[in-house]
């Protein structure tokens, strides 16, 4: 629900597709993605970041737990905050406040880290330099064969990017899920299920059918005024950057992305078209998600062990 603008903020925004049949476009390709992408993120996020001999089921609950919370605290403020980042905070948050720092294993987290402040900026220069190219490539045409093309165009990027996302940000699950399967000894090594994989993915699916309609309105009007050649940049670039994180088994904040590629497209025209007022705001919610989600994971921890 959280990351439903994500996928169909620029799509609607653009007025391609309402935005009943946005999130049934996006939600279908996030569900699919599991038959193109492997589970090299899962593996990252489940046992490449925290000392999973450490992992208790509590643990995983209050991590999840502190991921929600900030997520719904971000989600009623309207601010596209990290899902990805919430849940890695969460979980971090939750295994020290039970084994102490000893647990993080840095080599996973180092790319991760690395990636928050790289996701958004590789997203912001592929926008901008996509949005130049096409310019350049159709500036001869009238405004409405234009408007027509990118119209069909955003069809097949928005496609691409819900692809992306549900590759990228299902196996985030998939790797928790895990995760408590290891701790409660249902399976002795980390191997993802099939009935995980598809779990995860019908999940991520289910959540974009539900919209997280005041963050759209973020994403899609408040960063800057889109078209639909605009969308198509956005969108494109947004993917090519997600297929690679993807890949390489990187778990990258698809919100991070997206927002990067719609301020990179909306300075094409003017550095001015951008409200970097919003952006900043946006940048502050980043910069805050990983702490807040650990806090709340960790005072979660202590509040459950009293309790049982």
């Amino acid at each position: 629900m959280h990351d439903a603008a994500n996928s169909i903020s620029t799509i609607v925004s653009t007025r391609v597709l309402t935005p009943r049949q946005a999130v049934a476009w996006a939600a279908f390709f996030n569900f699919i993605a599991f038959l193109v992408f492997g589970t090299a993120v899962a593996k990252t996020i489940g046992s490449g970041m925290i000392d999973i001999n450490t992992v208790t089921p509590t643990v995983i609950l209050s991590g999840l737990l502190g991921a929600i919370s900030w997520n719904l605290i971000t989600w009623y403020l309207g601010l596209p905050s990290s899902s990805s980042h919430a849940l890695i905070g969460g979980y971090a948050g939750a295994s020290i406040a039970h084994a102490g720092f000893g647990v993080i294993l840095m080599a996973g987290w180092y790319k991760t880290l690395i990636f928050i402040v790289l996701a958004p900026t590789i997203g912001l220069a592929l926008g901008f330099i996509l949005r130049v190219a096409t310019t350049w490539i159709v500036y001869r045409n009238p405004p409405g064969v234009i408007n027509r093309f990118f119209r069909v165009a955003q069809m097949f990027s928005a496609a691409a990017y819900s692809l992306g996302h549900g590759g990228n940000d299902a196996q985030k699950t998939m790797g928790i899920i895990t995760s408590l399967l290891v701790a409660g000894g249902v399976i002795s090594t980390f191997d993802i299920p099939l009935w995980v994989v598809l779990a995860a993915q019908a999940a991520i699916a289910l959540g974009t059918l539900s919209g997280g309609w005041r963050i759209v309105k973020t994403m899609g009007q408040k960063i800057t005024k889109l078209a639909p050649i605009d969308g198509f940049c956005a969108e494109t670039a947004s993917a090519v950057s997600i297929f690679t994180a993807t890949h390489l088994g990187i778990p990258v904040s698809t919100t991070h992305v997206i927002t990067g590629a719609i301020s990179g497209v909306g300075s094409v025209r003017r550095l001015s078209a951008v409200r970097w007022g919003v952006t900043l705001r946006i940048v502050w919610a980043w910069i805050m998600t990983i702490p807040a989600a650990g806090i709340i994971a960790a005072l979660l921890f202590w509040i459950l062990n009293l309790i049982f």
